[in-house]
Protein backbone atom coordinates (compact mmCIF):
# COMPACT_ATOMS: atom_id res chain seq x y z
CA UNK A 1 0.00 0.00 0.00
CA UNK A 2 2.57 2.39 0.65
CA UNK A 3 4.29 1.72 -2.51
CA UNK A 4 1.03 2.67 -3.91
CA UNK A 5 0.62 6.22 -2.54
CA UNK A 6 3.96 6.89 -3.34
CA UNK A 7 3.75 6.30 -6.56
CA UNK A 8 0.19 8.63 -6.70
CA UNK A 9 1.92 11.17 -4.59
CA UNK A 10 4.51 11.14 -7.47
CA UNK A 11 2.00 11.16 -10.03
CA UNK A 12 -0.22 14.22 -8.55
CA UNK A 13 3.30 16.38 -8.01
CA UNK A 14 4.36 15.79 -11.52
CA UNK A 15 1.03 16.95 -12.65
CA UNK A 16 1.00 19.84 -10.49
CA UNK A 17 4.23 20.46 -11.70
CA UNK A 18 3.67 19.91 -15.11
CA UNK A 19 0.38 20.77 -16.11
CA UNK A 20 0.34 23.38 -18.36
CA UNK A 21 2.29 20.43 -20.54
CA UNK A 22 0.27 17.90 -19.49
CA UNK A 23 -3.19 18.92 -20.13
CA UNK A 24 -2.70 19.48 -23.85
CA UNK A 25 -0.86 16.26 -24.40
CA UNK A 26 -3.30 14.36 -22.80
CA UNK A 27 -6.22 16.56 -25.12
CA UNK A 28 -4.03 15.78 -28.06
CA UNK A 29 -3.68 12.15 -27.47
CA UNK A 30 -7.67 11.74 -26.85
CA UNK A 31 -8.56 14.13 -29.89
CA UNK A 32 -6.53 11.60 -32.05
CA UNK A 33 -7.90 8.32 -30.54
CA UNK A 34 -11.53 9.97 -31.16
CA UNK A 35 -10.68 10.98 -34.77
CA UNK A 36 -8.46 7.77 -36.09
CA UNK A 37 -12.18 5.76 -34.57
CA UNK A 38 -14.29 8.04 -36.41
CA UNK A 39 -12.40 7.35 -39.65
CA UNK A 40 -11.96 3.75 -39.11
CA UNK A 41 -15.21 3.18 -37.76
CA UNK A 42 -17.20 4.91 -40.32
CA UNK A 43 -14.73 5.90 -43.39
CA UNK A 44 -17.55 6.93 -46.14
CA UNK A 45 -15.15 9.96 -46.93
CA UNK A 46 -11.78 9.72 -48.16
CA UNK A 47 -11.03 13.17 -47.70
CA UNK A 48 -11.27 12.57 -44.01
CA UNK A 49 -9.19 9.66 -43.88
CA UNK A 50 -5.85 11.31 -43.44
CA UNK A 51 -3.21 11.38 -41.22
CA UNK A 52 -2.36 14.64 -42.23
CA UNK A 53 -6.22 16.41 -41.33
CA UNK A 54 -6.39 14.21 -37.83
CA UNK A 55 -3.20 15.98 -36.83
CA UNK A 56 -4.01 19.10 -37.82
CA UNK A 57 -7.50 18.53 -36.14
CA UNK A 58 -6.16 16.86 -33.42
CA UNK A 59 -3.44 20.24 -32.48
CA UNK A 60 -6.12 22.45 -32.64
CA UNK A 61 -8.17 20.26 -30.15
CA UNK A 62 -5.07 20.50 -27.41
CA UNK A 63 -4.97 24.32 -26.94
CA UNK A 64 -8.70 24.42 -26.94
CA UNK A 65 -11.72 24.10 -24.43
CA UNK A 66 -13.21 20.35 -24.75
CA UNK A 67 -16.75 21.76 -26.13
CA UNK A 68 -14.69 21.89 -29.57
CA UNK A 69 -13.54 18.02 -29.48
CA UNK A 70 -16.81 17.77 -29.33
CA UNK A 71 -17.75 20.36 -32.24
CA UNK A 72 -15.13 18.79 -34.25
CA UNK A 73 -16.35 14.88 -33.72
CA UNK A 74 -19.79 15.94 -34.97
CA UNK A 75 -18.56 17.49 -38.02
CA UNK A 76 -16.08 14.39 -38.88
CA UNK A 77 -19.37 11.92 -38.17
CA UNK A 78 -21.99 14.57 -40.18
CA UNK A 79 -19.55 14.30 -43.35
CA UNK A 80 -18.93 10.20 -43.23
CA UNK A 81 -22.60 9.81 -43.14
CA UNK A 82 -23.63 12.40 -45.55
CA UNK A 83 -21.26 10.13 -47.95
CA UNK A 84 -23.21 7.62 -47.48
CA UNK A 85 -26.65 8.58 -47.41
CA UNK A 86 -28.65 12.25 -47.06
CA UNK A 87 -31.34 10.14 -44.91
CA UNK A 88 -28.61 8.97 -42.22
CA UNK A 89 -27.39 12.81 -42.23
CA UNK A 90 -31.02 13.81 -41.67
CA UNK A 91 -31.67 11.03 -38.75
CA UNK A 92 -27.81 12.14 -37.25
CA UNK A 93 -29.11 15.90 -37.27
CA UNK A 94 -31.96 14.92 -35.16
CA UNK A 95 -29.77 13.01 -32.34
CA UNK A 96 -27.27 15.78 -32.18
CA UNK A 97 -30.74 18.14 -31.98
CA UNK A 98 -31.88 15.95 -29.31
CA UNK A 99 -27.97 16.16 -27.64
CA UNK A 100 -28.02 19.87 -28.06
CA UNK A 101 -31.58 20.46 -26.12
CA UNK A 102 -30.85 18.09 -23.21
CA UNK A 103 -27.08 18.50 -23.06
CA UNK A 104 -27.31 22.05 -22.65
CA UNK A 105 -29.73 22.39 -20.75
CA UNK A 106 -29.25 19.86 -17.57
CA UNK A 107 -25.42 19.84 -18.32
CA UNK A 108 -22.95 21.64 -19.94
CA UNK A 109 -19.97 20.61 -18.35
CA UNK A 110 -19.55 17.23 -19.21
CA UNK A 111 -17.56 17.07 -22.76
CA UNK A 112 -15.53 14.30 -21.67
CA UNK A 113 -17.92 11.95 -20.59
CA UNK A 114 -19.87 12.98 -23.85
CA UNK A 115 -16.73 12.05 -25.57
CA UNK A 116 -15.73 9.23 -23.90
CA UNK A 117 -19.07 7.27 -24.06
CA UNK A 118 -19.27 6.13 -27.99
CA UNK A 119 -15.50 5.71 -27.86
CA UNK A 120 -15.93 3.21 -24.84
CA UNK A 121 -18.83 1.14 -26.40
CA UNK A 122 -16.82 0.92 -29.58
CA UNK A 123 -14.49 -0.61 -27.53
CA UNK A 124 -17.01 -2.82 -25.60
CA UNK A 125 -15.62 -1.49 -22.30
CA UNK A 126 -18.56 1.16 -21.18
CA UNK A 127 -19.44 -0.45 -18.16
CA UNK A 128 -17.24 1.80 -16.18
CA UNK A 129 -18.91 5.41 -17.45
CA UNK A 130 -21.84 5.19 -14.89
CA UNK A 131 -20.03 3.53 -11.69
CA UNK A 132 -17.28 6.88 -12.93
CA UNK A 133 -20.13 9.62 -13.29
CA UNK A 134 -21.95 8.72 -10.12
CA UNK A 135 -18.50 8.98 -8.39
CA UNK A 136 -16.80 12.29 -9.61
CA UNK A 137 -19.83 13.45 -11.28
CA UNK A 138 -23.35 14.79 -10.14
CA UNK A 139 -26.98 13.45 -10.97
CA UNK A 140 -26.58 16.07 -14.58
CA UNK A 141 -23.89 13.51 -15.41
CA UNK A 142 -26.87 10.75 -16.63
CA UNK A 143 -27.87 13.71 -19.38
CA UNK A 144 -24.30 13.33 -21.14
CA UNK A 145 -24.16 9.63 -20.37
CA UNK A 146 -27.30 9.07 -22.39
CA UNK A 147 -26.84 11.42 -25.22
CA UNK A 148 -23.60 9.41 -25.79
CA UNK A 149 -25.22 5.98 -25.74
CA UNK A 150 -28.05 7.58 -27.81
CA UNK A 151 -25.37 8.96 -30.57
CA UNK A 152 -23.63 5.72 -30.44
CA UNK A 153 -26.29 3.49 -31.31
CA UNK A 154 -27.57 6.00 -34.31
CA UNK A 155 -24.08 5.51 -35.84
CA UNK A 156 -24.39 1.28 -34.86
CA UNK A 157 -27.38 1.19 -36.79
CA UNK A 158 -26.15 3.20 -39.64
CA UNK A 159 -22.96 1.11 -39.77
CA UNK A 160 -24.74 -1.90 -39.53
CA UNK A 161 -26.78 -1.43 -42.25
CA UNK A 162 -24.61 0.67 -44.85
CA UNK A 163 -25.76 -1.53 -47.72
CA UNK A 164 -28.90 -1.23 -47.55
CA UNK A 165 -28.87 2.52 -46.72
CA UNK A 166 -26.36 3.72 -49.44
CA UNK A 167 -27.50 2.18 -52.66
CA UNK A 168 -31.61 3.17 -52.40
CA UNK A 169 -32.55 5.13 -55.53
CA UNK A 170 -33.50 9.16 -55.39
CA UNK A 171 -37.96 7.47 -55.38
CA UNK A 172 -37.41 5.80 -51.97
CA UNK A 173 -35.45 8.88 -50.05
CA UNK A 174 -38.38 9.46 -47.79
CA UNK A 175 -39.13 5.76 -47.04
CA UNK A 176 -35.28 5.21 -46.06
CA UNK A 177 -35.51 8.38 -43.86
CA UNK A 178 -38.42 6.66 -42.15
CA UNK A 179 -36.90 3.09 -41.89
CA UNK A 180 -33.64 4.73 -40.18
CA UNK A 181 -35.75 6.79 -37.91
CA UNK A 182 -38.18 3.62 -36.76
CA UNK A 183 -35.14 1.50 -36.51
CA UNK A 184 -33.15 3.42 -34.03
CA UNK A 185 -36.28 4.48 -32.31
CA UNK A 186 -37.40 1.24 -32.00
CA UNK A 187 -34.39 -0.10 -30.84
CA UNK A 188 -35.17 -1.38 -27.25
CA UNK A 189 -31.53 -2.56 -26.30
CA UNK A 190 -31.06 1.77 -26.45
CA UNK A 191 -33.55 2.40 -24.18
CA UNK A 192 -32.87 -0.50 -21.55
CA UNK A 193 -28.83 0.47 -21.47
CA UNK A 194 -30.09 4.74 -21.15
CA UNK A 195 -31.79 3.77 -18.47
CA UNK A 196 -29.82 1.28 -16.57
CA UNK A 197 -26.74 3.43 -16.89
CA UNK A 198 -28.54 6.89 -15.80
CA UNK A 199 -30.17 4.59 -12.70
CA UNK A 200 -26.38 3.49 -11.58
CA UNK A 201 -24.92 7.00 -12.02
CA UNK A 202 -27.76 8.52 -9.85
CA UNK A 203 -27.74 5.74 -7.09
CA UNK A 204 -23.85 6.03 -7.10
CA UNK A 205 -23.88 8.98 -6.25
CA UNK A 206 -26.37 9.10 -3.65
CA UNK A 207 -24.38 6.46 -1.93
CA UNK A 208 -21.34 7.81 -2.02
CA UNK A 209 -22.43 11.24 -0.86
CA UNK A 210 -23.94 9.12 2.75
CA UNK A 211 -21.57 9.71 5.49
CA UNK A 212 -20.79 5.77 6.13
CA UNK A 213 -17.61 4.35 6.39
CA UNK A 214 -16.71 2.91 2.86
CA UNK A 215 -19.15 4.91 1.14
CA UNK A 216 -17.68 5.30 -1.92
CA UNK A 217 -16.41 1.20 -2.33
CA UNK A 218 -20.24 0.57 -1.18
CA UNK A 219 -21.52 2.42 -4.23
CA UNK A 220 -19.39 0.88 -6.45
CA UNK A 221 -20.15 -2.29 -5.73
CA UNK A 222 -23.90 -1.39 -5.29
CA UNK A 223 -23.82 0.14 -9.06
CA UNK A 224 -22.55 -2.81 -10.41
CA UNK A 225 -25.44 -5.05 -9.21
CA UNK A 226 -28.04 -2.85 -9.90
CA UNK A 227 -26.42 -2.33 -13.53
CA UNK A 228 -26.22 -6.03 -14.16
CA UNK A 229 -30.09 -6.20 -12.44
CA UNK A 230 -31.48 -3.66 -14.22
CA UNK A 231 -29.98 -4.82 -17.96
CA UNK A 232 -31.15 -8.83 -17.47
CA UNK A 233 -34.86 -7.54 -16.45
CA UNK A 234 -34.92 -5.45 -19.46
CA UNK A 235 -33.24 -8.64 -21.52
CA UNK A 236 -36.19 -10.50 -20.32
CA UNK A 237 -38.66 -7.99 -20.67
CA UNK A 238 -37.85 -6.87 -24.10
CA UNK A 239 -35.67 -9.50 -25.51
CA UNK A 240 -32.43 -6.64 -25.84
CA UNK A 241 -30.04 -9.85 -26.72
CA UNK A 242 -27.67 -8.90 -23.71
CA UNK A 243 -24.17 -10.90 -23.86
CA UNK A 244 -24.85 -12.31 -20.27
CA UNK A 245 -20.80 -13.86 -19.51
CA UNK A 246 -19.65 -10.09 -21.23
CA UNK A 247 -22.07 -8.14 -18.99
CA UNK A 248 -21.04 -9.60 -15.94
CA UNK A 249 -17.04 -9.46 -16.81
CA UNK A 250 -17.04 -6.28 -18.09
CA UNK A 251 -18.91 -5.19 -15.25
CA UNK A 252 -16.23 -6.66 -12.50
CA UNK A 253 -13.71 -4.96 -14.81
CA UNK A 254 -15.54 -1.70 -15.27
CA UNK A 255 -16.03 -1.76 -10.52
CA UNK A 256 -12.21 -2.88 -10.44
CA UNK A 257 -11.44 0.25 -12.76
CA UNK A 258 -13.79 2.78 -10.71
CA UNK A 259 -11.92 1.63 -7.96
CA UNK A 260 -8.65 2.55 -9.47
CA UNK A 261 -9.48 5.97 -10.36
CA UNK A 262 -10.93 6.62 -6.92
CA UNK A 263 -7.76 5.46 -5.56
CA UNK A 264 -5.98 8.57 -7.46
CA UNK A 265 -8.67 10.73 -6.83
CA UNK A 266 -8.50 10.33 -3.09
CA UNK A 267 -8.33 7.41 -0.61
CA UNK A 268 -9.99 7.55 2.93
CA UNK A 269 -8.09 5.94 6.03
CA UNK A 270 -11.43 4.98 7.93
CA UNK A 271 -9.14 3.44 10.70
CA UNK A 272 -8.73 7.08 12.12
CA UNK A 273 -11.63 8.13 11.58
CA UNK A 274 -12.81 10.47 14.36
CA UNK A 275 -15.94 12.87 15.94
CA UNK A 276 -15.81 16.34 17.12
CA UNK A 277 -18.62 18.14 18.98
CA UNK A 278 -18.11 22.06 19.36
CA UNK A 279 -20.54 24.34 19.79
CA UNK A 280 -20.72 28.44 18.65
CA UNK A 281 -24.11 30.91 19.44
CA UNK A 282 -26.61 29.61 17.51
CA UNK A 283 -26.01 26.02 17.19
CA UNK A 284 -24.28 22.38 18.24
CA UNK A 285 -22.10 20.88 15.87
CA UNK A 286 -21.18 17.02 15.44
CA UNK A 287 -18.39 16.25 12.94
CA UNK A 288 -17.01 13.25 11.46
CA UNK A 289 -13.48 14.03 10.30
CA UNK A 290 -12.20 11.08 7.81
CA UNK A 291 -8.58 11.64 7.14
CA UNK A 292 -6.87 11.18 3.91
CA UNK A 293 -4.57 8.47 2.96
CA UNK A 294 -1.16 10.09 2.41
CA UNK A 295 2.36 9.78 2.52
CA UNK A 296 5.48 12.55 1.87
CA UNK A 297 7.64 11.56 -1.09
CA UNK A 298 11.24 10.82 0.38
CA UNK A 299 13.33 14.06 0.13
CA UNK A 300 16.62 13.41 -1.87
CA UNK A 301 19.93 14.69 -0.34
CA UNK A 302 22.38 15.64 -2.54
CA UNK A 303 25.97 15.57 -0.47
CA UNK A 304 28.52 17.86 -2.32
CA UNK A 305 32.78 17.14 -2.33
CA UNK A 306 34.28 20.07 -3.00
CA UNK A 307 37.84 20.47 -4.82
CA UNK A 308 39.33 21.68 -1.30
CA UNK A 309 37.11 18.97 0.91
CA UNK A 310 38.73 16.40 -1.31
CA UNK A 311 42.20 17.74 -0.90
CA UNK A 312 41.98 18.20 2.52
CA UNK A 313 41.18 13.99 2.65
CA UNK A 314 43.58 13.30 0.64
CA UNK A 315 46.54 15.05 2.96
CA UNK A 316 45.10 13.09 5.23
CA UNK A 317 45.37 10.06 4.04
CA UNK A 318 49.28 11.14 2.74
CA UNK A 319 50.07 11.35 6.31
CA UNK A 320 48.59 8.19 7.66
CA UNK A 321 50.26 6.04 5.40
CA UNK A 322 53.72 8.16 6.37
CA UNK A 323 53.13 7.16 9.94
CA UNK A 324 52.68 3.55 9.33
CA UNK A 325 55.70 2.80 7.52
CA UNK A 326 57.55 4.93 10.03
CA UNK A 327 56.06 2.57 12.71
Amino acid sequence: MTELLLMKEYIKGFYAKNEEFVVPVLKFLLALILFFTINSRLNYMERLDNAAVVLVAALLCSFTPLGLMVFLCALFLLAHVYALSVECVAVLALAYLFIAVAYLRFSSKGHLLLLLTPLLFCWHAPYVLPLAAGLFGTPASAVPLVCGIVLYYVLHYITGNEQTLGMGTSDSALQRFRDVLTGVLGNREMVVVAVAFAVTAVLVYVIRRLSISYARAIAVLVGMLSNIVILLVGDLMYDAKFSIPGLILGSLLGGIAALVMQFFRFNLDYARTETVQFEDDEYYYYVKAVPKMAVRTPEKRVKRITSRRAHQNARRGHGKAKARKRV
